[in-house]
């Protein structure tokens, strides 16, 4: 069984480190940003397996920071951490949903509907292109 709930920053740290710097210290993965975001995790068997953290600016909400524990990838639990941020988003009024995706994640995004902006950058040795998606009641009722 698969659960979802809003957590502190700090529960998010060990797996961002884990999953997405292993070769970072754990004290590098707080963001100045953390205190204003919306953090999230995906628990099974009452462990945390899947994180991302949200942050609202008016209708236009970021997510970063999406990993899942690689012993149940592949299980929908990213699926079901992005359904339920999106479903998040257009609860509080949320119009566009975005975010920097590793290009070796893009496929990921563009199955939940996400589209290609085109802007690519790279930063701390990784491939990124910002990656988007516009909100509708039409969308959040059909990813329930």
């Amino acid at each position: 069984m698969t659960y979802i709930e809003q957590i502190r920053p700090e529960h998010t740290w060990h797996l961002r480190q884990q999953v997405l710097y292993p070769q970072s210290k754990l004290s590098e993965m707080k963001m100045d940003e953390d205190d204003n975001g919306l953090h999230f995790a995906a628990f099974k068997d009452n462990l945390i397996v899947g994180v991302v953290s949200l942050f609202p600016r008016g209708d236009d909400y970021q997510f970063r920071k999406f990993a899942v524990d690689e012993r149940v990838q592949g299980m929908g639990i990213g699926r079901e951490l992005l359904n339920y941020i999106t479903n998040f988003t257009a609860l509080n009024g949320g119009k566009r949903l975005w975010c920097n995706a590793r290009v070796s994640a893009i496929g990921f995004y563009l199955k939940a509907d996400f589209t290609h902006t085109g802007r690519l950058f790279s930063k701390h040795g990784f491939d990124y292109e910002i990656l988007e998606k516009t909100i509708s009641d039409v969308q959040m009722n059909s990813n329930k």
